[in-house]
């Protein structure tokens, strides 16, 4: 099952208030805002990483949508994973919006579907799915440019696409996650790129047969993704050193405090990296060079890649081995260990963006 293509090499940034030098410490420097957000892209962007996720929150932080507005024109080469929660806003028109953002940044422009609860409106899983079912396919005809006529448990809608379109005239690959029986099955049908959280070699090698299998119920193919922290020093104790350091002054009730502002705290996702935690040593590790830690005080990836460069490589190229090809990364602080990343491993990591080749219909690309 092993990698066949350089993968694709993204960052993420801080949109949701989740930066810091220590975990659960809150410093007003590394706050969420326009300013710092602003220079987390652009140092990823200078490195030349892939791409790099935007996420996307209620309670926390700033506006995805509206930032990425704002940093599309700024970047030279980077994509912009820009997170989109499926009902929070029209389809026909978010596709416009969507469109729009495309054009200023050339076409670099990539979508994190995400199937959460809308706050303050609560959905069972089923039905939730069934609108993120629903919401995809709308998104994916308009932005491609098609006739839209859908009429469903959610949508009901008979329109022409928008008057702007995409730099490709084609829909961005949409990148999608999730855990549960419907999530997985949504993935399989609709989405380019699922992503999964940090997990043992074998059990992310695990997801991915599983998903392949689902994909070709549909007659699908989809590209494989890792979302996982990283942390990388000249050496291994000195990567370890860091992530003690981390979690230094975080205290039991602040962690239970963070990880419990998400919407998604009770997701099978969150369950999975949980029980990870649980079953790791004594010293954090579920196995070597992957350190859960992080999951004290963060809700959704829980965990690190650790260790020296040459370690940190090995363990995304087993990644890569076991049939993931695209990781989003991200590290404590967000520019700090970006600029490390890209000192220590980028370079010898090959790795490509993502070019999709689009297919006729409402199915993904390949």
């Amino acid at each position: 099952m092993g990698a066949t293509s350089p993968p694709e090499v993204s960052w993420f940034s801080g949109l949701c208030d989740d930066d810091y030098e220590f975990l659960g410490v809150p410093d007003p420097a590394l706050a969420s805002s326009w300013e710092h957000c602003r220079d987390i892209v652009l140092t990823a962007d200078r490195h030349g990483f892939d791409n790099i996720l935007l996420p996307s929150g209620y309670t926390l932080g700033i506006d995805a949508v509206a930032f990425t507005s704002g940093i599309a024109p700024l970047t030279e080469q980077i994509h912009l994973l820009l997170a989109v929660r499926m009902g929070e806003m029209w389809p026909p028109q978010l596709a416009r919006q969507l469109a729009t953002i495309d054009r200023m940044c050339g076409g670099r422009l990539t979508i994190n579907i995400i199937s959460s609860d809308l706050p303050g409106a609560p959905l069972d899983s089923e039905p939730r799915y069934q609108r993120t079912r629903e919401y995809m396919r709308a998104l994916r005809t308009l932005l491609n440019g098609e006739h839209l006529a859908i009429h469903d448990d959610f949508l009901d809608l008979d329109l022409d696409p928008p008057g702007v379109s995409t730099v490709s005239g084609h829909c961005p690959p949409m990148y999608f996650g999730g855990f549960s029986p419907a999530a997985k099955d949504t993935a399989a049908e609709l989405c380019d790129v699922f992503l999964t959280w940090p997990d043992t070699v074998a059990s992310v090698g695990e997801t991915v047969t599983e998903m392949r299998e689902r994909a070709a119920g549909y007659g699908r193919e989809i590209r494989y993704g890792l979302r996982t922290h990283v942390i990388v020093r000249e050496t291994e104790a000195e990567a370890r050193a860091a992530a003690d350091r981390l979690l230094s002054k975080l205290d039991v009730d602040t962690g239970e405090a963070i990880r419990n502002r998400s919407l998604d705290t009770q997701s099978a996702g969150v369950s999975r990296q949980n029980e990870l935690r649980d079953a790791a040593g004594d010293d954090g590790y579920a196995e070597a060079n992957l350190w859960t830690g992080i999951g004290k005080a963060r809700s959704g990836a829980g965990a690190a890649i650790v260790g020296d460069p040459d370690q940190v490589l090995a363990k995304l190229r087993a990644y890569q081995d076991v049939g993931i090809d695209a990781f989003v990364l991200s590290g404590y602080t967000l520019i700090g260990e970006c600029d490390l990343f890209a000192q220590h491993v980028l370079p010898n990591l090959e790795h490509a963006p993502y070019k999709p080749q689009y297919e006729a219909g409402l199915g993904a690309a390949g």
